[in-house]
């Protein structure tokens, strides 16, 4: 496999964002063992493996200190995603598959990995589930060639569309931030489409309860409740208190 020459990384908090000679690359090693493992949440899933949720509350909810999270993914490949302590799998024979964990309030590493010789395909979306609205916000969406083959084209629009976001917020009701998004790549014998890729995240996940339904009118200051309500302590001009690291 030969690893491609430049890496992007999108600083989504500032807009700003880096390639080529002067950011370090992701190594992309060996994908890892076609197996699911960790902890999944919820009475979707059992035995290693979660349904994909049809309405607002048949996830369930997380106890209390905990938010719950959907990792939904679709490829005609393998797909992996990684975060402490848990590695979700989708196999080839199964088109879209769904994931439910909770986390939580801090940073939470996330990687996605894709491998196939001829081309990879891939879409990941991260969902967030408010417990108080009963709704699910729109975390975080990575597609590239899905349905169809990645091209290098349309990675170069992704760095775009990411750059655009501003404090990371891909849905301004929710509480939960994309940090430091990068990836790398490797090429197919034909030089024509990414044959490995690999993609990596943070999860910056607040303490605060979103309190506006996806969807709401929420601005700037994101989904935390009015100064004197459902806010956290230190949350001021918009810009709530970032959560300690998880553990």
């Amino acid at each position: 496999m030969r690893t491609a020459i430049v890496a992007l990384a999108v600083g989504l908090g500032s807009g700003s964002f880096a390639c080529g000679g002067g950011h370090t690359q992701i190594k992309i090693g060996a994908p890892p063992p076609k197996l699911t493992t960790g902890t999944l949440a919820g009475p979707l899933c059992q035995q290693g493996q979660c349904k994909c949720r049809t309405g607002g509350e048949d996830a369930g909810f997380p106890e209390p200190g905990r938010k719950r999270f959907e990792v939904r993914l679709g490829s005609a490949y393998d797909l992996w995603v990684t975060l402490p302590g848990r590695v979700l799998y989708k196999s080839p024979e199964t088109a879209e598959a769904c994931f439910y964990v909770d986390l939580a309030p801090g940073q939470h590493p996330l990687e996605l990995r894709a491998s196939n010789p001829t081309g990879v395909s891939l879409s990941l979306e991260v969902h967030e589930l408010g417990t108080a609205t009963k709704s699910w916000y729109d975390t975080f969406k990575f597609v590239c060639g899905h349905p169809g083959v990645c091209s290098f084209e349309e990675l170069d629009t992704r760095k775009a569309e990411y750059a655009g976001v501003k404090r990371g917020l891909h849905d301004k009701c929710g509480s939960t931030r994309i940090k430091g998004v990068v990836w790398d790549h490797g090429k197919s014998p034909d030089q024509q489409y990414p044959s490995e890729l690999a993609i990596q995240l943070t999860l910056d996940i607040y303490k605060f309860a979103p309190w506006k339904p996806h969807g709401g009118e929420c601005g700037e200051g994101g989904g935390r409740g009015p100064k004197g309500g459902d806010a956290e302590a230190g949350e001021e001009g918009g810009e709530p208190s970032p959560a300690t690291p998880a553990p």
